[in-house]
């Protein structure tokens, strides 16, 4: 994104702000959204559901495939898992 462009967002989220900015309620509302935004940002196990569709639709191919690991037991399986 050009700088050019991110200027163009920023000017529109402080009219969007202005707008909204008497009314309790929807700032409280966009506060708790933008703390939503935050934490996805820090958060690096979190996808897109798009991302979360790839990913399982990948897995089934590689099941099909036969590309896939087995345990006869959970034991062998949390070995495997801590191996990680």
């Amino acid at each position: 994104m050009t700088a050019l462009q991110l200027n163009a967002m920023n000017t529109e989220l402080w009219q969007s702000i202005g707008a909204i900015a008497d009314n309790e309620s929807l700032m409280k509302r966009l506060t708790r959204f933008a703390k939503k935004l935050v934490k996805e940002k820090e958060d690096a196990t979190l996808m897109s559901k798009e991302e979360f569709f790839r990913r399982i639709d990948e897995s089934k191919k590689q099941y099909e495939q036969g590309e896939y690991t087995r345990f006869s037991d959970k034991d062998k399986m949390n070995r495997w898992l801590n191996s990680l």
